[in-house]
């Protein structure tokens, strides 16, 4: 006898399964796709930075800021160099002697004593220290000027010497504009022959001790000193 139980034919399946599926292929097709990172420093690339203008840049190793340095007691330079060129060696001759001509061995005399012992200060004697063939004028202009102090040997003879005069008058001109001093050494003249040109500045008494020597000495050598 016969079952009553019969199976199904192929093509009558039932097609429930089928259209699930057909749903969630549709479904998994209409969503959008989302980007997934390649590696964690991508994703960390992706994130908005500030730009360079925004923060100043970090201070690594390379770009550590460097203290400034404090200047030297020297100078820029540190060394004595930038300072000598400004004091005493920045001039040619400490001391330039005017005199008159009858005054020549009074005037190397005082020559010797300001160049000799410790203080070795360099003088200008026009006879001596000249150059041959230069001009008188502009020798003596350029000692004038060649030099930190100036020294006057007032005499009886400088006095009536128009040179002297004209010496004198060119010292003077230094002094507004040079740094140094003039110093007139007085030496057998009152006090009432002292030149008017003069009056405003402190003379040298050659009557004194070593006939003044000392005091001019002494007058230059501080001057050159505070040069140094």
């Amino acid at each position: 006898m016969a079952s009553s139980t019969s199976s199904p034919a192929p093509g009558s399946r039932s097609k429930k399964p089928l259209g699930k599926m057909a749903d969630w292929f549709r479904q998994a097709l209409s969503r959008k796709p989302t980007k997934m990172p390649a590696s964690p420093e991508s994703a960390l690339s992706d994130v908005s930075q500030p730009s360079s203008l925004d923060s100043p840049p970090s201070l690594g190793p390379s770009s550590e800021v460097s203290p400034i340095p404090t200047p030297s007691p020297g100078g820029a330079s540190g060394g004595s160099g930038s300072s000598s060129s400004n004091g005493r060696w920045s001039k040619a001759y400490d001391v330039c002697v005017c005199h008159s001509e009858e005054d020549l061995v009074a005037a190397q005399e005082l020559v010797s004593y300001l160049e000799g012992g410790a203080a070795s200060l360099r003088c200008f004697l026009q006879l001596r220290d000249a150059t041959p063939g230069g001009a008188i004028v502009s020798e003596l202009c350029h000692a004038l000027s060649s030099s930190h102090c100036r020294v006057l040997l007032i005499t009886p003879g400088f006095l009536r010497d128009p040179w002297c005069r004209y010496q004198m008058l060119q010292a003077l001109s230094e002094a507004p504009g040079a740094e140094g001093r003039t110093i007139p050494l007085m030496s057998g003249l009152s006090r009432a022959a002292y030149p008017a040109e003069l009056r405003y500045m402190y003379f040298v008494d050659g009557r004194g001790p070593e006939r003044g020597f000392r005091q001019v000495k002494d007058a230059t050598h501080i001057e050159t000193i505070q040069k140094r």
